[in-house]
Parts: C-alpha cells; structure tokens; sequence
C-alpha cells in the first residue's frame, strides 16, 4: 500500500463499542489500519470475532488494571515489528502506547493520560509528554518516519 487510510477512535470500552456496531462499522468503512484507544478489556475477554477481524491483523497493549485504559491497533497488513510502550518504566504498566513498524512509517497508538485528578496525576501527565516527546525524537534521529494518533 502506498497510502494508507488510517482512522483513531477512542471507544471507551470495546465492548460496549462492539454492541453499538463496531464490527458492522469497520466492516462497510474498511481503514487499512484502525487505533483503538481505551478499550478496557484484554484479549481473552473478547469473542474471536472482536478479537482478531477478518483480514486484519491486531496487536493489544493492556494495563495491569483490569477495565482500564489499554490500546488496540488493527491492520490489514502485518506490522514488520510491533512494541508496546516506552522508557521509562513507569509507563510500562498502564497499556497507553503500541508502536508499530510499517515498511513505509512507524505508528505510534498513544493513549495519553489524564492529570485532572489531582497534582500526583498531573506530574504523571507530563513526565508521559516528556518522555513520548523523548521517544519519538529518538525514532527521528534513527530517520523513521513516524505519524502518532492519539
């Protein structure tokens, strides 16, 4: 594929988007690659329908919460190299990044935080900026070509 139609869709929860006809949906708009951001279930708590769609491949980065945040990415071609999340560790364990490698760009799936909270959230929120900034100048500077959908 030379251009790619690339759509992202913050569903708050996949399966409640399920029952309201995200599969009829994706099925008649077809996207060559489709970000899900908050889909608040793992993998094994979805139908194989949902899970894995017909003529898309689909990658999943989860939190270790249950029913909170996560990412999802489906694609109709096979990413070469698929990542999930970036340094530091602090932010390895709420599922908000995949990152996903294409012959011709990166793909960045981000689910950025909320730092309404209150002040820790916040300090959360930018030390995230800060270090997804970080990151993605790291995959400039190995001259990828990136496009993040958030």
């Amino acid at each position: 594929m030379s251009e790619y139609t690339i759509l992202s869709w913050n569903v708050n929860g996949i399966r409640a988007a399920r029952k309201k006809g995200l599969l009829e949906w994706l099925s008649r708009e077809s996207p060559d690659i489709l970000c899900f951001q908050e889909t608040k279930a793992f993998p094994d708590q979805l139908d194989e329908e949902l899970r894995s769609p017909s003529g898309y491949h689909t990658c999943w980065n989860n939190p270790e919460r249950k029913g909170y945040s996560g990412v999802g990415t489906f694609s109709k071609e096979k990413p070469l190299s698929v990542y999930y999340d970036f340094e530091p560790a602090d932010f390895q364990t709420e599922g908000r990044a995949l990152i996903t490698d294409f012959p011709a760009f990166t793909l960045l799936n981000v689910y950025f935080p909320n730092g309404k909270q209150n002040a820790e959230r916040l300090q959360y929120k930018l030390n995230f900026y800060e270090a997804f900034l970080n990151y993605t100048e790291s995959l400039r500077k190995q001259g990828k070509k990136t496009h993040y959908l958030r």
